[in-house]
């Protein structure tokens, strides 16, 4: 089981996480077009279940939300992708702006292609999907100075908008050790596409949709199975496995939810490390505010928890430390896994069984924000924030849903 550690408001509602490869830090894209990149509280034996976390620094990035973040494969770089036409490629220690790229519109005079998913493969390539179905590739060799308007290439996988995309491990005779192929889902399938290739591969008509996926490896090998397996949720609630290589159909089903119309959106999807020590698991967000845990191998939910109970989790991950991070609604939550005295708690939590989060923050720093500074993103000071976000098109089944009431999260004066 996971217990919170702590929870993080947020001042409108989170639509893309982004957790740093190599250190306890997360970065948060808003509706309201602000990024936020906090550092999370130190963790060891014996440490308390609560703490704080202090803001790096905030800023507002784009005009419209922030669709998707993402850090490079070194973690000095976060790209943000938002519904105003733009990448921003900026720092991630100081949140200053160093590059922009351009979205590729939709015909000649039309309007935007509002990003979905931004996935850095490698030091030179930057991956960017679009709700059009596009996929474009730039280069990141372009020197910083110059803002790009043009990708590389540009792929089409899918007729409806790319939800997620899983590097591929790189073959044994790579020498970059990066991955050159990616799969994706969208629609009613999922596609695998090559760096220089192009799309090579689209599966059969699923006839369900697609929303999430990753990749497990170290799986039970034998006859035709290779130990490792693409993971896809789907937007009613069962997992399919698909079998490396075999990607014109899935291989195994998992109900995860169940409904009489259908089960929840299973909306992202993370492996558990495997450093503590639950064998092969991915945990699973939904759009009903649940995590909850699947055992590969035994095909099985084992535990959930409750991020939130009014909005679905649209970020998912664990950190360098191996804490689970949620996040949904206006709220980021740390989970801590506690199997280490979960018997010395356990007639506590038969009498208080409340795991919809841990404390509130003791404590957090001022905010730098990066727009103050000349250096920063001079776009960031627009006036133009408005609660028509809030209308936005949404990309998955139930994101974005309105609070029916309920109670509140803490809130801090003077944020932004």
């Amino acid at each position: 089981m996971f217990d919170t550690v702590c929870s993080y408001p947020l001042s409108s509602d989170i639509f893309a996480q982004a957790i740093h490869p190599s250190e306890p830090i997360v970065s948060v894209g808003l509706s309201s077009g602000h990024v936020e990149t906090f550092r999370l509280p130190a963790s060891s034996e014996g440490a308390p279940k609560n703490g704080h976390i202090d803001t790096l620094w905030r800023t507002r990035r784009h005009k419209g939300s922030c669709r998707c973040l993402g850090y490079g494969t070194d973690g000095q770089t976060l790209y943000s992708a938002g519904t105003d036409g733009w990448v921003k490629v900026a720092k991630a220690e100081t949140g200053v702006v160093e590059t922009k790229i351009a979205v590729p519109r939709i015909g000649d005079r039309q309007g935007f292609d509002d990003p979905s998913v931004i996935h850095a493969l490698s030091p030179q390539s930057l991956l960017l999907a679009t709700d059009s179905g596009a996929l474009h590739v730039y280069d990141l060799r372009i020197p910083s100075t110059k803002v790009s308007a043009r990708p590389q290439q540009t792929y089409t996988p899918h007729d409806d908008y790319v939800s997620s995309l899983t590097p591929l491990p790189p073959s044994k005779s790579s020498t970059s050790g990066f991955s050159k192929q990616w799969v994706t889902t969208g629609g009613t399938t999922i596609a695998v596409t090559d760096l220089r290739k192009g799309v090579i591969r689209q599966s059969e008509n699923q006839e369900e949709e697609l929303v999430s996926s990753c990749y497990v490896t170290g799986l039970k090998a034998g006859r035709t199975s290779q130990g490792e397996k693409l993971v896809v949720g789907g937007a009613s609630g069962v997992l399919t496995l698909w079998e490396k290589g075999a990607w014109d159909d899935q291989d195994e089903r998992i109900t995860v939810d169940r409904g009489p119309d259908g089960g929840e959106s299973l909306e992202v999807l993370t492996v558990v490390p495997d450093e503590l020590g639950k064998g092969k698991m991915v945990a699973v967000g939904q759009t009903d505010g649940r995590v909850q845990f699947v055992q590969l191998g035994r095909n099985q939910t084992v535990f959930s928890v409750q991020h939130d109970e009014l909005e679905g989790v649209v970020g998912l991950g664990f950190d360098v430390a191996g804490r689970m991070v949620s996040g949904g609604g206006s709220i980021v939550k740390v989970w801590q896994d506690d199997d280490g005295d979960h018997e010395e708690e356990e007639e506590d939590e038969e009498e208080d069984s409340d795991d919809e989060g841990g404390p509130v923050p003791e404590k957090r720093s001022a905010p730098i924000d990066s727009d103050d500074s000349d250096a920063a993103d001079s776009d960031a000071d627009s006036d133009d924030e408005t609660n028509g976000q809030k209308n936005r098109k949404k990309r998955k089944k139930g994101k974005g849903k309105k609070r029916s009431g309920g109670p509140h999260v803490m809130a801090f004066k003077g944020l932004d």
